[in-house]
């Protein structure tokens, strides 16, 4: 159980962060599913290391969205972003930054964003998969991200703007 942790605690705790931005949180996050690896582990068909990895990610994801909905943390609001809008000609360059500013960026959303993003860009989840697991509509899904995308867009300009 050791050596498993040692190997995996640095990518899990990345996934714990990009969910919930608490370090408290995150850490009881990552508790919870290691305990839930570790005696869950005799049922998990073993198929490669990529599908195991991919399996623990999974867990954690699933820790993180229950962690979320048991604080409360996990709304969904509509925000009047027109005033945050970002004009088509003025693209952001995310790689103008660091990965830690905009990792920082990312953790700063309001959690409903932030969590569409991580469910639809970083764990390959559709709308659908995203609207099951949250117990919200596709379309919300789909409204959650294209704000997150403005809010953030904008965000980038900023900083970018801010740097020059």
């Amino acid at each position: 159980m050791s050596q498993l942790y040692q190997m995996y605690v640095e990518e899990l705790s990345s996934v714990c962060y990009r969910y919930v931005p608490s370090d408290d949180d995150a850490k009881d996050v990552l508790q919870n599913s290691f305990v839930k690896i570790f005696t869950s582990i005799q049922t998990f068909d073993y198929r490669g290391e990529d599908s195991f990895k991919a399996w623990m990610k999974r867990v954690v994801v699933n820790e993180a969205l229950a962690c979320l909905k048991q604080r409360k943390n996990l709304m969904f609001v509509e925000q009047d972003i027109a005033s945050q809008d970002v004009a088509d000609d003025d693209e952001p360059q995310p790689e103008r930054l660091s990965p830690d500013e905009l990792h920082r960026l990312i953790s700063e959303l309001p959690d409903g964003y932030r969590t569409v993003v991580n469910l639809y860009v970083f764990e390959g989840y559709s709308h659908r998969q995203i609207a099951e697991l949250l117990s919200i509509s596709e379309r919300t899904s789909a409204s959650q991200l294209y704000h997150a995308k403005r809010l953030l867009a904008k965000r980038i300009n900023d900083l970018t703007n801010s740097k020059q």
